[in-house]
């Protein structure tokens, strides 16, 4: 089969599909939502989820386990956490359900109680019985389109923290913001993760002063699984999800081994220990605990330019999780403390000089970060479709930071709270969630001569309505009300809508508005790190947005192999923005949208397995971002998006050996080319300026395990091909004049690296 995508068709049908669904696409939905709530009130469902209990008495989830009716065609499969639907007729009682690796069973189900179905892994005395989840798989009931990344997937590199979490994924990008911070920024549709609201455990985390470096503070060993979700968001987690979400799943004391220890060093001179605990205590109790120690103290300079590649850092990290659950409660509650010291720069700088003038350039970063959090559900074991749930969080984030001569200090105190009650409206097939939500940021910010201080206070209501009709339909009707004491009321309507065309094939369309305040400076570290003059020209506004999606995911087989082919299609509509304008060689400004903004994104993805144990991903996208920049003569010009690459195409393999005693992974990714500001000495932008690009280039990495009964070992290398970005620091000689710049990177600033890590497990 041959894909064969026009760049002009496709954008022409992504702007038809926009302009026609931003008119239609609410009031019609609307207008169905009242027709549907009364022509399928007695359709009914079956829900329930499919688990194996472990010989230690814990359980995990049978993902893709087969159910059916004995005497229906109809069938279903589970999700990425076990969890089914079913439609359920009045001669419908006997239930088989059968997966790969397990004991087919068969059971009564004559009502519509949640059931929770164990199976029996088959017996293997002769022949190899392994049962594999997938590495990265669609959440198949969620009418939002979200990508599930397993810990298999996260196995397939060292994962030292959750910005390196996402080399194998075909959505996600990240990169370094600069040449000498190590920050490191994310893209999803083709924008910053600035407009991804990445929340852990459904806490809203790296956002806020958290944004500079939050990706680097979760780390890897501590992940559970990622939920990567494109477009707007759920209206329950709040308004601020504008180009997808992000859910970080972390290690549950109830379920986690009792200890999971991981080592980690590499050749640039970076090394970590994670340690995690759990300890069941009784029935009801039990306690986590995650840690994380890591730090570079090597000086590597391997371009010869002067500075660091890598700046220096030492962090210490961790959490104290606790769980309780009974028949009628679950509550988990913890507390996070972060400290982390960072220093960059020139190789000759040193931190104790600073203040007095060295002749040498330096970039130091000190982080506190502390953290409590709850999350408190009332359980109705008769009713397992009611709930009651609370959760709170506070932070206290403060940051002290220099740029040679440059001062800035940032402290942020966060208060965020979440109130959502749920439940059906006659039966399963239409349920609501209600809510209040409650957010509180306290912002303090100097850089150099400049102060900026803000209180916003949001208490917030909202509301979502999801109507299933089994095996054919889910729609979801959201709609929230916030209240700013800085920038008044303000509605968030979201549409999000899944079609079954068959078992194998589904289709979602979504379509939603979204806002949120921007934080200037910690947003933008990385453009801190030269000689331009820092200009807010105007009081920044929110930024608001349309956000507009198709996705299609087909499931099918080849030489009686299975494979997945998923589709997808986003336009971003900015009605405001905060636009960072770099085009004059000797500023940085700062201002509103003045015209237009919009990212236009294509992604075409194919999963299989060629052969037993061996999964190939294929993946190709395509971006078209664009803003509006204003000259100095005032005169705008729409130009691509400064440092987004058009292209990106990702091929991943990866092999088992029998048992998982060997294991094998390669990753290649082809970068296309990207604008980049003009940066020639003295240039000022105009509207006959002609666009720069920087080149394509490719990353290959590899990663080699070897698995033993408690631990394993695991080799590897990233940057294999050793690309480097070519002089990513502008007059690095001369770090104090006028052309000093480090935040033009495009590319890789490092070359090849090779690590080994070991980790080591008592379940």
């Amino acid at each position: 089969m041959k894909l064969i995508i026009s760049y002009k068709v496709l954008l022409s049908v992504v702007s038809v599909f926009t302009d026609q669904l931003a008119k239609a696409t609410v009031f019609a939905l609307l207008a169905y939502i009242l027709f549907s709530i009364t022509a399928f009130s007695q359709t009914e469902t079956l829900r329930g989820i499919v688990l194996e209990k472990k010989a230690d008495g814990k359980t995990e989830p049978v993902i893709g386990a087969t159910l059916r009716w004995e005497n229906a065609k109809n069938g279903t499969s589970t999700d990425a956490k076990g969890e089914f639907s079913l439609s359920k007729s009045a001669g419908n009682h006997e239930l088989i359900i059968s997966s790969v690796g397990y004991k087919t069973d068969t059971m009564m189900a004559h009502s519509l109680e949640y059931l929770t179905i164990y199976l029996t892994p088959q017996s293997s005395d002769l022949k190899e019985v392994v049962v594999r989840s997938e590495a990265t798989t669609i959440d198949r009931m969620n009418p939002i389109h979200t990508e599930i990344i397993t810990t298999k997937a996260l196995a397939k590199a060292a994962c030292c923290n959750l910005s390196e979490s996402f080399e194998t994924n075909a959505s996600v990008s990240v990169s370094y913001s600069d040449a000498i911070t190590g920050s490191k920024q994310i893209q999803l549709l083709g924008l910053s993760g600035n407009y991804v609201q990445t929340n852990v455990e459904n806490i809203p985390t790296i956002r806020g002063l958290n944004t500079t470096f939050g990706l680097n503070y979760i780390p890897g060993t501590w992940l559970s699984s990622i939920d990567v979700g494109k477009g707007a968001g759920s209206v329950v987690n709040g308004y601020e999800s504008m180009t997808g979400a992000i859910n970080v799943e972390l290690m549950k004391p109830d379920v986690s081994e009792k200890l999971y220890l991981n080592v980690y060093g590499n050749s640039q001179g970076r090394g970590e220990v994670n340690l995690n605990l759990a300890n069941k205590i009784n029935k009801k109790w039990s306690v986590g605990l995650l840690t994380h120690v890591s730090t570079l103290q090597a000086k590597l300079d391997q371009n010869n330019d002067g500075f660091l590649d890598l700046p220096l850092y030492t962090q210490f990290n961790g959490i104290n999780r606790w769980k309780y659950q009974s028949d009628k409660i679950m509550a988990q509650f913890g507390v996070k403390a972060l400290y982390e010291d960072r220093t960059g720069g020139q190789v000759g700088f040193n931190p104790d000089t600073r203040g007095t003038y060295s002749g040498f350039y330096g970039f130091g970063s000190k982080t506190q970060r502390y953290e409590f959090f709850s999350k408190t559900a009332k359980l109705y074991q008769s009713k397992p479709y009611q709930g009651l749930g609370l959760i709170l969080s506070g932070v206290y984030h403060d940051n002290a930071s220099f740029f040679g001569f440059k001062n800035y200090t940032g402290t942020e105190k966060s208060l965020y709270a979440n109130f959502i009650y749920q439940n059906i409206l006659g039966n399963t097939n239409h349920q609501y969630k209600a809510g209040l939500s409650y957010l509180l940021d306290d912002y303090n910010e100097k850089y150099i001569d400049s102060t900026f201080r803000r209180t916003e206070s949001v208490p917030g209501a909202f509301v979502e309505y999801t109507e299933t009709i089994p095996d054919k339909l889910t729609l979801v009707l959201g709609g929230r009300v916030d209240f700013h004491n800085l920038y008044g009321t303000r509605f968030t309507p979201r549409v999000h809508l899944k079609y079954d065309l068959n078992s194998e094939t589904h289709l979602r369309l979504s379509a939603g508005k979204g806002w949120r305040m921007p934080n200037a400076i910690a947003e933008n570290f990385g453009m801190l790190v030269n000689s331009r003059q820092l200009l807010v020209r105007e009081a920044i506004r929110p930024e608001e947005f349309w956000n507009f999606g198709v996705s299609l995911s087909k499931d099918f087989f080849l030489f009686n192999q299975k494979g997945t082919l998923i589709l997808n299609a986003y336009r971003t509509d900015f009605q405001n923005q905060l636009i960072v304008d770099m085009e004059n060689a000797d500023f940085v400004r700062f201002y509103n949208l003045k015209g237009r903004s919009f990212s236009n994104s294509f992604q075409a993805e194919v999963n299989y397995s060629p052969i037993k144990r061996m999964d190939v991903k294929l993946a190709y996208r395509i971006f078209d971002v664009q803003n509006d920049v204003q000259t100095p003569t005032g005169e705008l010009t729409l130009l691509p998006k400064q440092f987004v690459n058009r292209d990106r195409f990702l091929f991943n393999i990866g092999y088992a050996a029998k048992y998982d005693k060997w294991k094998y992974d390669l990753t290649w990714q082809w970068n296309g080319s990207r604008r980049i500001p003009n940066f020639s000495e003295g240039h000022v932008h105009s509207a006959s300026s002609p666009p720069v690009f920087a080149p394509a280039f490719s990353n290959i990495n590899a990663q080699i395990t070897r698995g033993f009964y408690k631990w394993e070992l695991y080799v590897g290398g990233e940057n294999l091909n050793n690309f480097t970005q070519k002089d990513p620091i502008i007059a690095a000689n001369d770090p104090f004049g006028r052309n000093f710049d480090a935040s033009m990177v495009w590319g890789p600033v490092i070359g090849r690296m090779v690590y080994v890590g070991m980790r080591y497990k008592i379940k």
